[in-house]
């Protein structure tokens, strides 16, 4: 065989295996070794990895590029986790990409499992959230969705001539077929078998299965999910609170941020009394679960525990990943206030994880930046590396520019002359905006002097800050600053000290502790006071399963905005609230919520 047509054949084989595999990853069914998997905002590769129960190594070698940067929309390849390396308190399934034209019914036919097993595998799947290129759980098969038809098929007798010395039984021998059958289909040869007879050997009885469908009606499995789902409603709410007071550990180190989750619950124990009030039932169970996982276990022994319609609480994660795991297994809604750094909202439908994880945070502010500086012209001020450092908000922020193809500039920060270095970075046709790369006070004693100065000697330069949460913090040292130079600063907390609300809440804490609130960022008892007031209005007007009403709910808080959104069609709720604030030159303060269908 010559060299052009080994490699033809080559071609030939390679172009099969091509054809061969696309017809498996197109065919619907869950079964292939990879799916594909589109980033959204705030995702990252590792968040993306636990999701799926893989590693971020996993998606490296399947989509190299990924190592440096993903973005938006992207698409990556992600590997279905093997069945051997479920736990045993997992259930089988394997993830699929949603293709054109498949539905709720070609999709349950095709993988041959109910309509109602793939939407309990996936809480969060609505006709809303059911489009081309979304990742679902597929269960794994357990009983046919056929019904089996038997039907017998009995095919013509064979007419023979019997040869010479051929008996009964070598005749049945030869046809598979008993005496006993012969002698049944011709009587004539019980007076013996002679050469030249004529006789009929019975043909077997063919057994053949016809399936037939029993899915039910197409259009109506699909409408399944614009099914309503009504409410659970409970004559009182059971509410479990679990916190690290150390009330029963004397000897345990003093820990300073002890004080602010007594004022947590001391915030929540306003809620509840506001909510009795005005008429709600509430059972409100406390619970002192110290630094140890092992009281938080034989606090979830109690059997009072699986009554519960939610609990509230837990700092440490090794805490946090029993309550989430006890919270699914009892169908219980577990709120984690505190931490945004634990990975059970994931892959847990009960969860609401009130604190933004940061990079879902950055890109929500990356967008709001680019939404609100459209028109300007953006200088990023690079400042010397320290502690609070955000150079991964910058990136994101980089990022989303670029996507937008907003146009920035980088001024890097010199004491010596860095007026007159920002001043050439700076433009007279068009606003201006300076975002600096940290946070800390001491970057801020540093540019906001010279800022304000080029603002009020050089009128033809329209100048605005934008900054972080953070910032909250030093309002008393650089307030005027913060006014003069048309500050906005993005924060998923905020409380306006002079609503009448704040001040409402900050006399009756006064008058209930005699104490006032710690200065902490954000205030613990405020974040105790909104949880309870959010989560106990939402169980009594929309019942257990409120996470179908969200849209629904409307709180106005003291400062935690809430903004649930469901992480994926199987996963818990991260809240994405965003408070854009602005301390504007007149000496006014302005609050909006910036959302967003992106």
């Amino acid at each position: 065989m010559n060299r052009s047509k080994i490699w033809l054949l080559s071609f030939l084989l390679t172009f099969v295996g091509i054809h061969a595999y696309s017809q498996v990853a197109g065919s619907g069914k869950a079964n292939s070794d990879t799916f594909t998997h589109t980033i959204e905002r705030g995702q990252t590769v590792y968040a993306i990895a636990t999701m799926y129960g893989v590693t971020p190594e996993d998606i490296y070698k399947l989509n190299p590029n990924s190592k440096t940067v993903i973005k938006i929309g992207d698409k990556l390849i992600i590997p279905q986790k093997r069945a051997d390396l479920l736990s045993t308190q997992e259930q089988a399934y394997t993830f699929h990409t949603i293709a054109p034209k498949e539905t709720l019914y070609s999709l349950s036919r095709s993988n041959n499992v109910t309509p109602q097993q793939i939407i309990e595998e996936n809480p969060g799947l609505t006709a809303a959230t059911f489009k081309i290129g979304r990742t679902i759980r597929i269960p794994q098969s357990s009983a046919s969705q056929t019904t089996t038809v038997i039907k017998e098929v009995k095919k013509p007798d064979i007419e023979y001539k019997i040869k010479k010395k051929e008996t009964l039984f070598s005749i049945g021998r030869a046809f598979h077929v008993t005496p006993e059958a012969l002698l049944e289909r011709n009587p004539e040869l019980k007076s013996g078998v002679k050469a030249g007879q004529i006789i009929f050997i019975p043909s077997p009885v063919e057994i053949t299965e016809i399936a037939t469908e029993s899915l039910g009606n197409e259009a109506e499995i699909n409408a399944l999910l614009n099914q309503t789902i009504a409410a659970k409603r409970v004559s009182a709410a059971n509410v479990a609170l679990l916190l690290p007071f150390m009330s029963k550990d004397p000897g345990a180190a003093v820990d300073p941020n002890n004080a602010r989750f007594i004022e947590y619950y001391e915030g929540f124990l306003l809620a509840v009394d506001s909510l009795k009030k005005k008429g709600q039932s509430i059972n409100l169970y406390v619970y002192d679960t110290n630094k140890n996982p092992k009281t938080t276990a034989d606090i979830l022994r109690k059997e009072e525990m699986k009554k519960m319609n939610l609990i509230v609480g837990a700092v440490y994660n090794e805490q946090i990943n029993l309550i989430a795991n006890f919270a699914q297994k009892n169908n219980i809604k577990y709120v984690i206030p505190f931490t945004s750094k634990n990975d059970n909202v994931l892959n847990n439908p009960d969860i609401f994880q009130v604190n933004t994880p940061q990079s879902y945070l950055y890109s929500k502010a990356s967008q709001a930046f680019s939404t609100l500086y459209a028109n300007h012209n953006v200088v990023i001020l690079k400042m010397p590396q320290d502690k609070d450092s955000k150079d991964e908000f910058i990136s994101e922020l980089k990022s989303e520019l670029d996507a937008k193809k907003m146009e920035y500039q980088t001024c890097t920060y010199n004491s010596e002359n860095f007026s007159e270095t920002l001043l050439s970075y700076l433009s007279d046709t068009k606003p201006n905006v300076i975002i600096p790369t940290t946070s800390s006070a001491e970057a801020l004693s540093r540019f906001l002097a010279p800022l304000k100065s080029i603002k009020d000697s050089k009128p033809e330069y329209t100048l605005s800050l934008f900054g972080y949460p953070d910032w909250q913090v030093y309002t008393k040292e650089y307030l005027d600053k913060y006014y003069a130079l048309d500050t906005y600063i993005y924060s998923n907390f905020y409380a306006n000290n002079l609503s009448s609300q704040v001040k409402e809440f900050y006399n009756k804490f006064k008058v209930w502790y005699s104490k006032s609130l710690y200065v902490s960022y954000p205030r613990y008892g405020m974040l105790g006071f909104d949880t309870g007031m959010y989560f106990l209005n939402a169980i009594n007007s929309y019942g257990t399963n409120f996470e179908n009403n969200l849209s629904k709910i409307n709180y106005k808080s003291l400062q935690t905005g809430f903004n649930f959104e469901r992480v994926n069609t199987w996963g818990g709720f991260i809240n994405t609230n965003l408070f854009i604030i602005n301390y504007r030159p007149d000496y006014s303060v302005s609050v909006s919520e910036f959302r967003t269908n992106d």
